[in-house]
């Protein structure tokens, strides 16, 4: 699961877009103009970013550029129906890391976006571990100690971003930034009741605590015997 922002003055192209990404499990902020793109962009954190180039106010590549400029570094996709290579030049040094062409199918989208998200994670393959834990990204499921643990999408996305990042601290405020809805009217306190189900549900046979948190710092995944899966495995 990814935080992507959708910036696409189209109604019915935004919706559709984010009905795609929507069915991979993705949290999908959607804005119809850059001034709105701009706020957003400054006030929360996101993983992918998808750019209509033609805005009404602010066009893509100034977008772009400005993000890239004050820092952001998450991964910009450009849909346009500028077919020309300079334009698509032009794109591209302005910050985009990829750029589709209006009209495009959903098959090719979804390509183009997987392939963009896993460009901002240092592991790669489906399976991450940690000591006996294992998370499959792909077909969702999870393990510990060969047991598999049901988590709900929530839960499964806060043990993802965790695994990521371990022995990396993420506060209430952080998780609830990356994972949830910038107009959800969940709380923090909603945050810290998932962390405490997801704690419950890896140590339900009384294992080792994976999950730590320290005040001021937030929650992190012990990052001692870390072991890493560069690929698939097909052990269940």
């Amino acid at each position: 699961m990814a935080k992507i922002l959708i910036v696409e003055d189209d109604r019915i192209l935004r919706e559709l877009v984010k009905a795609y990404l929507n069915a991979s499990e993705h949290v999908v902020d959607a804005v119809d103009c850059g001034k709105a793109a701009q706020i957003r962009l400054s006030q929360d954190e996101y993983d992918l970013i998808i750019l209509d180039w033609m805005l009404p106010d602010i066009p893509g590549p100034e977008i772009c550029w400005c993000y890239r400029n004050r820092g952001g570094q998450a991964p910009i996709l450009f849909l346009t129906a500028r077919s020309d290579k300079r334009d698509k030049a032009t794109g591209l040094d302005s910050g985009a890391d990829d750029y589709l062409v209006k009209p495009f199918e959903q098959i090719e989208f979804q390509a183009r976006v997987r392939a963009l998200l896993r460009r901002r994670n240092s592991w790669q393959g489906n399976i991450l571990k940690l000591n006996d834990l294992e998370l499959d990204t792909e077909r969702q499921l999870v393990y510990r100690g060969g047991r598999e643990i049901k988590l709900r999408p929530k839960e499964f996305a806060l043990l993802e971003l965790l695994m990521r990042n371990e022995g990396k601290s993420f506060t209430s405020e952080t998780l609830f930034r990356k994972l949830w809805h910038s107009d959800s009217e969940s709380s923090l306190e909603t945050v810290r009741m998932h962390v405490m189900a997801l704690r419950k549900k890896l140590e339900a046979e009384g294992e080792q605590p994976l999950i730590h948190s320290s005040r001021g710092l937030g929650y992190r995944l012990d990052a001692q015997s870390i072991q890493k899966s560069p690929q698939a495995t097909d052990k269940h």
